[in-house]
């Protein structure tokens, strides 16, 4: 009995040690996630499926990609958003609207790529500030071109009414190899 009583107490003095140890850079990088992962799934889900219930489960699931961004939580996190997105549009006969798509799309990847510095910082980890900047706005730049180039693209493919142009399709499919061809130019030259 008192081998277990000396167990548990080792355990918690090693808890307590960590929880001492924790720097804010790290808890704000997961801050960042719950709270990008809870909004993306606000903007995804239809308001008639937000009952306290689903909010609270929805809660529940935003904070798992927040504590193990290295395991399978935020991609389970990405599918609960594509599945209010699913819901949304084929379970309530929503339209899907431009500003809504392109917002669930960038808090998605913003959730990403969060989880992706959090896997990377220890929770004790001393950070640069200026290397949450430079992560984050780069974060913003992909966001703010895919953004811009997603909304250029659904206009041009209204332009040719209900028949659609050949010129356009020609030209979305360019600008489909165009960046295919910049991402295999970026991964050859690392």
């Amino acid at each position: 009995m008192s081998e277990l009583r000396d167990g548990l107490n080792e355990r918690v003095r090693a808890l307590r040690y960590a929880v001492n140890r924790v720097s804010p850079a790290p808890l704000l990088v997961r801050a960042g996630i719950f709270l990008t992962v809870l909004i993306g799934f606000l903007v995804a889900y239809p308001v008639e499926a937000l009952v306290p219930r689903s909010l609270l489960a929805l809660t529940v699931v935003a904070v798992l990609p927040a504590v193990g961004p290295r395991r399978v939580w935020p991609t389970f996190a990405a599918l609960v958003t594509v599945g209010g997105w699913l819901l949304a549009t084929v379970g309530y006969d929503r339209p899907p609207a431009l500003w809504r798509l392109v917002a669930t799309a960038s808090l998605l990847y913003l959730a990403h790529t969060l989880c992706a510095l959090a896997a990377l910082l220890p929770y004790d980890a001393v950070v640069d500030p200026d290397l949450l900047l430079r992560w984050l706005g780069r974060a913003g730049g992909v966001v703010l071109a895919s953004a811009v180039l997603g909304i250029v693209l659904a206009w041009l493919g209204g332009v040719g009414g209900d028949h659609g142009f050949q010129a356009v399709t020609v030209a979305g499919l360019l600008v489909a190899v165009a960046l295919s061809a910049l991402l295999g130019w970026l991964l050859r030259r690392r």
